[in-house]
């Protein structure tokens, strides 16, 4: 007997359609529930942060900012990115007591990682398991994972 092909319009069940927020309305929102303006250095902090490929400090996002044209503080950088980690845009990444680090996060399901705190490297991982336990405990409470983070603190044996 063959197989009847699918031809419904409809994703299978297993599959996971997600739709993004533009992340620029995303931020905008949330600096408005603020009482914040959206500024041309906020925007220009925005934009770097999403040209960055994986970790970058804040001093890099500020040194970027600076170098294409605008005056920005520390302290904007700085109150811009606890804006950006609550509205799930981006994320802290410790390596060290003195090392913080943040990435870009908005959109992904998931930003798995191993952080050698010996040698400062990041590892992406992936861990489907972690997937599934997230959705059940979300299901059992009526909720939808949307997504999850997990950092995993290690360093050789020894040191």
């Amino acid at each position: 007997m063959k197989p009847t092909p699918n031809t419904s319009t409809e994703p299978p069940e297993d599959e996971v359609l997600t739709i993004i927020e533009p992340l620029c309305a995303v931020f905008r929102r949330g600096l408005k529930a603020e009482g914040l303006k959206y500024t041309p250095e906020r925007a220009a902090i925005l934009d770097t942060v999403i040209r960055i490929e994986g970790l970058f400090a804040a001093d890099e996002v500020i040194d970027r900012v600076r170098g294409s044209g605008f005056r920005v503080s520390k302290a904007t950088v700085y109150r811009t990115f606890r804006l950006m980690m609550e509205l799930g845009i981006i994320q802290r990444v410790t390596l060290s007591d003195e090392q913080t680090r943040y990435q870009l996060v908005y959109g992904l399901s998931s930003r798995d990682m191993i952080v050698r705190i010996d040698t400062h490297t990041v590892t992406p991982i992936e861990v489907p398991e972690l997937r599934e336990i997230c959705e059940r405990i979300c299901r059992e409470r009526g909720l939808t994972l949307v997504g999850h983070r997990l950092q995993v603190l290690a360093k050789a044996p020894g040191d």
